[in-house]
């Protein structure tokens, strides 16, 4: 949120954090939009499709009591969510707004989720209608799988097109991960997108896939490297879908296992190097650093000198470690340049290496490069090259 704290209203403050922290997706709030010194309207960012729903929310501050109006996109002037049936059976449309209770901070998210829900309904409405028959086969064979979305694009500047958002996997990938960082549950969807309004084309072509997943899963596993199957001429969805969650099962379950192998390096290399100053080995940046004194100096040497040699040791371990060696950096504690930024190496992975290497063996090898490529990077250092 743009504004300070103290140009929220307390009651419109409390139902917005109680909405961001408690949502079961991760919401963005913004009120760039609006120029007002006080925050009492804002935009909200809803993922939905594997895109964003924007929608406006305008509190009254002048009467705290009123329910806040909300604005829907310039798309969905049909979208009339209380004058549809509830998207859950029993539930009451009209509670969220006309009992409203500015004092309870759980009102904002349960509108914003009623509404969601019934966007989910108005979505799959307009799909459903497009006269295009191998679209209504599609929805008749996949309809029945539990979190599917699915939205309608069109535009006076491009064509008419479907898009399916496909919950793959039926594993709880959160409790594969020992220890787990995430708060949100880490799914991996298929995006799916059909072009419609072509009954001249002789056979329909494949639909557009790709896979999605967030980018704390891309952290343990690298969605963009994954090669998907082949959509075979006159294959349908229902049809794809099996063969491509068993590859993903076991591309997913091997990711999981390389987070030990990881780990088992960072703790071969602990053997020479000492304890890390810090590692995280299946966190967004699969990195550790070392706290490094350069070898050779002879023990007689002041022990001050052994201070100003410290330097810091940089591993980026990539997912596909062993198959991929780590990158290497060396950062200097005691020389900056101008922006008095520590002095940092180039980045090396040029150093001897075999996947097929005990770990230990790999630790050994790195160590002896290391030797050599320290005692080059404090003599940049010293004499200005860097």
């Amino acid at each position: 949120m743009a504004a300070g704290p103290e140009n929220v209203p307390p009651f419109i403050a409390a139902q917005l954090s109680h909405l961001l922290s408690h949502f079961r997706l991760t919401l963005k709030a913004t009120n760039d939009k609006y120029n007002t010194g006080l925050f009492d309207r804002f935009t909200l960012l809803i993922p939905y499709c594997l895109d964003f729903i924007k929608w406006d929310f305008i509190y009254n501050v002048e009467c705290p009591t009123a329910a806040p109006d909300v604005i829907f996109g310039p798309e969905d002037e049909d979208f009339h969510p209380f004058h549809m049936n509830p998207s859950v059976e029993g539930a009451q449309s009209n509670n969220c707004l006309s009992d409203w209770n500015y004092k309870d901070p759980t009102r904002l998210l349960t509108l914003v989720q009623f509404l969601r829900d019934q966007y989910v309904l108005y979505q799959r409405k307009r799909v459903g209608e497009v006269d295009d028959d191998r679209l209504k086969f599609e929805i008749s064979t996949i309809l029945s799988r539990e979190g599917i979305e699915m939205h309608m694009s069109s535009g006076a500047e491009k064509s008419e097109e479907v898009k399916f958002a496909v919950p793959l996997l039926d594993m709880n990938i959160n409790k594969t991960v020992s220890g787990c960082p995430w708060r949100h549950s880490q799914k991996i969807y298929l995006q799916v997108v059909y072009p419609i309004g072509r009954k001249y084309m002789s056979a329909p072509s494949a639909p557009r896939l790709k896979l999605v997943s967030s980018s704390e899963l891309k952290a343990l596993f690298s969605i963009d490297d994954v090669k998907l199957p082949s959509w075979l001429d006159g294959m349908c969805l229902a049809e794809y879908l099996p063969t491509l969650e068993e590859y993903l099962e076991k591309q997913v379950l091997e990711a999981v296992s390389l987070i030990d192998v990881r780990r088992h390096f960072i703790e071969a290399l602990a053997s020479p190097l000492g304890r890390p100053v810090e590692a995280d080995p299946e966190g967004n940046f699969s990195f550790c650093i070392w706290s490094f004194h350069i070898p050779g100096l002879a023990k007689r040497e002041k022990i001050e000198l052994i201070v100003l040699t410290l330097l810091e040791v940089h591993f980026l371990i990539p997912t596909q470690f062993p198959k991929q060696q780590p990158a290497i950096m060396l950062q200097s504690s005691q020389h900056f340049n101008s922006q008095m930024a520590p002095l940092k190496s180039r980045i090396m992975s040029d150093y001897p290496w075999s996947p097929r290497w005990e770990l230990s063996q790999m630790a050994e090898r790195i160590c002896e490069f290391l030797a050599d490529e320290a005692l080059n990077f404090k003599r940049q250092c010293s004499e200005g090259q860097l």
